[in-house]
């Protein structure tokens, strides 16, 4: 059995380290921050409790799975609750969506209620396409290694798949063949951004997030999502893993052309015959392993745009917001306007904002039944100086810009600014100091592009004995995909 160093305990790290350390491994985990979970937080102040990263989940297979593989059922560890409605819709006009969970009929039956006769055709139609999508990347892509070209050139060869995949469509582009009204063009579109993408640029294949979350549902985990990491992080420790925070990787140590180790910034050595690597790609290839050995990997990201960023609001607030549900979204007049903020050369906050508010009904997250919790997030461009990113360290920018959001909430129906006891801000700069993601990007590379898939890192790294795991590997981000990246892993690392 290997000697593994996984470096970053946020989820793909965590769940690497549980899956390989039940196969027998000699796992140790090194974490620079204090805690674990990465981007999977929460923020905790006189009795409120907010998730800042993930607010749902959604395939809970890919947990349910990693669970049984190492121990116990998920359902030992947590309480999955089904989000009732899944998401709650207000458009430009006015007019409000509820989608129901896991229920095609219903689904169909809110559309046509809500957006007029044929909605619900058009939207199951969409579905369709989706399903034979999901069917045809599942196992080849989502849950396999992909080894850049050659992963595409497996699937130009099955002509009937990659019409159905259609690498050369957006998902904009399916959105217009299968959809005729546009509010629910709108709906799609929103899909992009959960890989941090532009539904202009992004690929169709996109389309499988809302099928996998309206064929095996919305859950929240009761306590709040950051309990799931938590849990993934004591099964690993009771399959074997030791995990160290406050422990800081600087280098991944090369011997002979292959992985030795890692040296700490300390200055400590930890030998290990693989390292797995949890940290976002581009602080791998360039800060932990900045040789020539990994100069082509730098060659491909540097090709892939960047995910955007979020904006967050946590509010703690006096009484009850009537109207909200679980996961509320408020979209603005002009969409396209929200991603050339966002992903445009001269980028900068938005102005007219899509809002996302999540309000989850949990005890466990309020102090009492007369208070609420409530998790506001707006797209944003990612930190810096260069095109295309902006610069958010001046506070008195992050602090007029929510005072921007909060604004643009009460135009839409709801104004708690009068409730507010006291609200945190969270900006792309403090993403980015909390969890060494460059620029605070949430999803590493996002899908922007033709080839995008392919420009994201593989599993594999470009010397033997390192791995890569997480949102900025393949096969992308959010909890499904860093799941699934895990388990990939420990199957690489199993037969390598």
């Amino acid at each position: 059995m290997a000697r593994v160093v996984v470096v970053g305990a946020g989820m793909g790290g965590l769940a690497a380290a549980a899956r390989l350390s039940a196969l027998g491994h000699s796992v140790l985990v090194c974490e620079q921050s204090a805690t674990v979970g990465g981007k999977v937080g929460v923020y905790s102040r006189d009795g409120f409790a907010f998730d800042t990263g993930p607010s749902l989940l959604t395939l809970p297979a890919v947990y349910r799975d990693l669970f049984v593989k190492t121990g116990a059922p998920l359902e030992q560890s947590l309480e999955l609750v089904e989000v009732d409605p899944a998401l709650r819709y207000r458009f430009p006009d006015g007019v409000w969506l509820d989608v129901p969970n896991v229920s095609r009929p219903a689904i169909r039956r809110a559309l046509d209620d809500a957006l007029g006769g044929g909605a619900g055709d058009d939207w199951n139609a969409l579905l369709s396409r989706a399903n034979d999508m999901w069917a045809v990347t599942r196992g080849p892509f989502l849950e396999s290694s992909l080894d850049g070209a050659r992963g595409l050139a497996r699937l130009a060869r099955r002509t009937g798949d990659l019409r159905t995949v259609a690498p050369w469509q957006t998902l904009r582009g399916l959105g217009r063949r299968y959809l005729r009204d546009p509010r629910l063009r709108m709906v799609l579109d929103r899909y992009a951004t959960y890989t941090g993408s532009d539904p202009r640029r992004a690929p169709a294949a996109l389309a499988v997030v809302p099928y996998i979350e309206q064929a095996f549902g919305a859950w929240h985990v009761r306590g709040g999502l950051r309990r799931l990491a938590l849990a993934v992080h004591d099964r690993a420790v009771e399959r074997g893993a030791q995990v160290r925070t406050g422990c800081d990787v600087a280098e991944i140590v090369l011997e002979g052309g292959r992985v030795a180790g890692v040296r700490l910034a300390s200055g400590e050595r930890l030998a290990a015959d693989v390292v797995v690597a949890n940290a976002d790609a581009h602080t791998v290839y360039q800060q932990l392993l900045p040789g020539p050995e990994a100069a082509p990997a730098r060659r491909k990201l540097s090709r892939a745009t960047p995910s955007l960023s979020g904006f967050v609001l946590l509010l703690a607030l006096r009484g009850r917001t009537p109207g909200l549900a679980h996961h509320t979204v408020l979209f603005p007049d002009d969409y396209d306007a929200e991603f050339d903020a966002v992903f445009g050369r001269h980028a900068a906050p938005v102005a007219d904002p899509t809002i996302y508010v999540s309000a989850p009904d949990d005890p466990a997250m309020r102090p009492d039944d007369d208070h609420e919790s409530l998790f506001v997030l707006v797209n944003a461009p990612r930190h810096g100086k260069v095109p295309g990113a902006f610069d958010w360290r001046d506070p008195g920018v992050s602090a007029s810009y929510a005072e921007r959001v909060l604004a643009v909430l009460a135009a839409r129906g709801f104004d708690v600014r009068d409730r507010l006891l006291w609200c945190e801000v969270r900006t792309p700069w403090d993403l980015q100091t909390a969890t060494r993601s460059p620029g605070g990007v949430i999803y590493g590379s996002s899908s922007n592009g033709l080839r995008a898939a392919f420009l994201r890192p593989a599993n594999r790294g470009p010397v033997p004995g390192l791995f890569l795991v997480g949102g900025s590997a393949h096969p992308g981000g959010g909890l499904p995909l860093v799941g699934l990246s895990a388990a990939i892993v420990a199957d690489l690392v199993g037969h390598a």
